[in-house]
């Protein structure tokens, strides 16, 4: 299978030299390219912009500073409740605005659900979206709606992640090391040369 996504692409495919990042480039041009999230906060940092928050708030802001552009900062997410559940707990306890997928949470929902439970998106989701007037039986009910629903997409600024799965789907027999080498050469080229794309 050929394109970036398929293990028999030469590992010697040559490919567009991607620019050095300094404050000349323009926003365009840098979005094109893949960067490492230590090499943003270390530009950010050089060229006084905040280095802190998630790879694709840090894409973004530099962006904008590239092309001269004034960045909003999104408003910082509700924190968390003062109040987080403790035990005992039960199915009728309501789950207080803010609370965090603490280890308290999860020992009680791993004994309603077993030990296949987890904090994946949904339930992440779930629990950031409390209100104070679900109970930890509707975060029961939640998993298991949940458990029947297509897998899950990856978030966009997972991008390896993303890349993996959409790999392994394309080839069941294929190495690591050839995902690795496919992935290298996928992350290495601009994103409008890219080719397979990555679901």
């Amino acid at each position: 299978m050929g394109g970036f996504l398929g293990y028999s692409c030469p590992v010697n495919t040559p490919a567009t030299n991607r620019p050095t990042l300094s404050p000349g480039l323009s926003g365009t041009e840098f979005l094109r390219w893949y960067w490492l999230k230590d090499e943003l906060a270390d530009f950010a940092r050089s060229t006084g912009q905040k280095a802190t928050g998630t790879k694709a708030l840090l894409t973004q802001r530099i962006a904008a500073a590239l092309d001269g552009q004034e960045f909003t900062e999104p408003r910082p997410t509700r924190q968390a409740s003062l109040t987080q559940l403790t035990e005992p707990l039960s199915g009728l306890t309501v789950i207080p605005a803010g609370q965090r997928c603490s280890q308290v949470v999860r020992t009680w929902m791993s004994r309603h659900i077993g030990s296949g439970f987890h904090f994946d998106a949904p339930m992440r989701k779930f629990f950031a979206g409390a209100d104070g007037t679900q109970t930890l039986q509707d975060a029961v009910d939640h998993w298991h709606q949940t458990r029947n629903e297509s897998r899950q997409d990856i978030d966009p600024q997972f991008e390896y992640n993303r890349f993996t799965r959409t790999w392994h789907s394309l080839n069941p027999n294929g190495t690591r090391d050839q995902m690795l080498t496919a992935w290298h050469l996928y992350r290495s080229q601009p994103t409008d040369q890219r080719l397979g794309g990555n679901k």
